[in-house]
């Protein structure tokens, strides 16, 4: 008994900590958490068909989102060429649209919980097909400049929107996968869009691969106006709710806690629902498929709590820290690879330097299931030898191999670069960053979503905002480092801070649950103020 009491204020006080199996039945019994309420809307009740329709929409976004985030690089060789545009002026471009990400996601996260997450994807693919617009009629400079970050500012939400559906829409235990999806589809983006682009660019012209842009948008946006449904819950209250059998803790997602799911089974998804109280419709079609989804809720906590989780809450900086870096590190590659290709030994067309990104996708291909699927498995395991009780730490030990493989992929790379080895050795290096990018991203953010789930949105925004602004720095001073530095040392050093970086879920793996102890009190005022502000509106 004082075992079990110990484990109940342990679970309370940690946010993150939940019961996710029940080890002393007489079968193991996986406990759904966030505990879904009896209400057929919620998001977390929805049919495998609803979820899997509204997920595929908002992947589709990210897709192409991140293919117009990233196929500029494939056509600096022909706007050199056709509009006298420098490589510093190409790599101020790539700043302003880094710049843009991060300036984005400050200015829309409070949107998308005011007003919920339809309006913002809206208008987000309409300002990527406007950029695209602009970019595809570009013959200045300042259209060069103007058109990237408006490109950025309209890709923007995607890095911090799509981790907020999944947590609408999925528990826990399924985090890492969802995640592991959404990595694998911004990779198919960042890496075959210029695969693509590529051909497009040699065969009808660069001006072509923002028509093809356009065209996609305007699909997406269409897509989403009819079908994309809105993933933001308003909790039903007066009553109408039954008494939850699941454990509460400082990470309850702040619905009602009254599940009545008894899912059987580790690997089973056999449920027991409670009857569906009568007094409480499902929603029409237009009712889904509403403008915006208004709350109380106050705008300006999103705009500083950010910063706040951002230099309190030790698994912020961390994912912060570790995804911004990695994030720089390709944007590094990417712009040496579009800059240095072109010319001796290599001569790489547009085509070739599009080729180039699938063997980062191969790797990401092999990294999606180690961050993703391999993770989800690794914490029921890790949960039922640990009397059932899931500590987000847990994650973080499939984070220690990607330590060794990112800082040898940008080894291979860069030294292969600097000393014009075979181009195959480059694609080696590529690879393997592709395939820690792909694990570590999985891994940091399922991390930060199992610590943090009721704060998810204030969260990352922080984190991408770090990770743009370190992209923006490399890229304005990219130039002057390689002519400084060199090409060998530069890759030498960025080996070893991406090493040092990676090792960061060591300390985590010791005190991680007591910094989650210590921001507990924090966290949950910040979460009860969501709450409060959606049920203030609903009741």
């Amino acid at each position: 008994m004082e075992n079990d009491a110990h484990v109940r204020d342990e679970t309370f006080w940690a946010p993150g900590t939940v019961t996710l199996e029940k080890v002393h039945q007489s079968r193991d019994q996986l406990v759904l958490f966030p505990p879904p309420s009896s209400d057929p809307n919620d998001p977390l009740n929805w049919s495998t068909p609803r979820k899997v329709l509204n997920f595929t929409l908002a992947s589709f976004f990210v897709l192409w989102t991140f293919v117009q985030l990233d196929v500029g690089f494939t056509a600096w060789g022909p706007m050199q060429e056709e509009l006298n545009f420098t490589i510093d002026i190409l790599n101020a471009e790539a700043a302003l649209n880094y710049s843009g990400l991060a300036i984005g996601c400050i200015f829309f996260m409070p949107l998308v919980h005011k007003y919920g997450r339809r309006p913002i994807y809206i208008f987000s693919v309409a300002l990527q097909l406007a950029s695209c617009i602009w970019q595809a009629r570009t013959y200045t400079t300042g259209d060069l400049l103007g058109s990237g970050l408006i490109s950025g500012i309209g890709g923007a939400i995607s890095e911090i929107i799509t981790q907020i559906t999944i947590a609408d829409m999925f528990f826990v235990h399924q985090h890492a996968t969802m995640n592991g999806w959404y990595v694998i589809v911004q990779s198919a983006g960042a890496f075959l869009g210029p695969v693509a682009s590529g051909y497009i660019v040699v065969s009808q012209g660069w001006r072509w691969m923002w028509w093809w842009c356009v065209i996609f948008f305007g699909v997406t946006l269409f897509c989403v106006l009819f079908l994309f449904e809105e993933s933001k819950y308003i909790p039903v209250l007066g009553g109408r709710e039954l008494v939850s059998t699941a454990p509460v803790t400082a990470g309850s997602s702040g619905r009602s806690k009254d599940t009545g799911l008894d899912v059987k089974g580790a690997n089973s998804m056999v449920a027991t629902r409670a009857p569906t109280p009568p007094d409480i419709p499902m929603k029409t079609y237009f009712q889904r498929m509403a403008l915006i989804t208004p709350t109380q809720e106050a705008l300006w906590p999103h705009f500083y709590q950010p910063i706040v989780t951002l230099f309190t809450f030790p698994a912020v900086s961390y994912v912060a820290i570790t995804y911004g870096s990695t994030l720089s590190w390709f944007a590094i590659m990417t712009s040496l690879q579009a800059s240095y290709m072109t010319i001796p030994p290599y001569n790489f067309d547009a085509i070739g330097v599009g080729l180039m990104n699938v063997a980062p996708f191969i790797g990401a291909l092999l990294g999606f299931p180690f961050g993703g699927h391999l993770s989800d498995k690794s914490i029921l395991w890790l949960s039922k030898r640990n009397r059932g009780i899931y500590e987000p730490e847990m994650r973080l030990w499939l984070a220690l191999p990607v330590a060794i493989i990112s800082p040898v992929g940008i080894l291979m790379f860069g030294l292969g670069l600097a000393n014009g080895a075979h181009w195959a050795v480059l694609a080696v290096g590529f690879g393997l960053f592709g395939f820690a990018l792909a694990a570590i991203s999985g891994v940091a953010l399922s991390y930060l979503m199992d610590c943090y789930q009721d704060i998810i949105g204030d969260a990352l925004i922080g984190v991408i905002f770090m990770r743009n602004i370190f992209s923006v720095i490399v890229l304005f001073v990219l130039t002057p480092w390689v002519e400084g530095m060199g090409m060998r040392d530069l890759h030498i050093l960025v080996a070893v801070v991406a090493f040092a970086i990676l090792l960061l879920p060591i300390p985590l793996l010791i005190w991680g649950k007591k910094a989650r102890i210590a921001t507990a009190s924090r966290y949950r005022e910040m979460a009860a103020n969501q709450l409060s502000h959606r049920t203030s509106w609903s009741t």
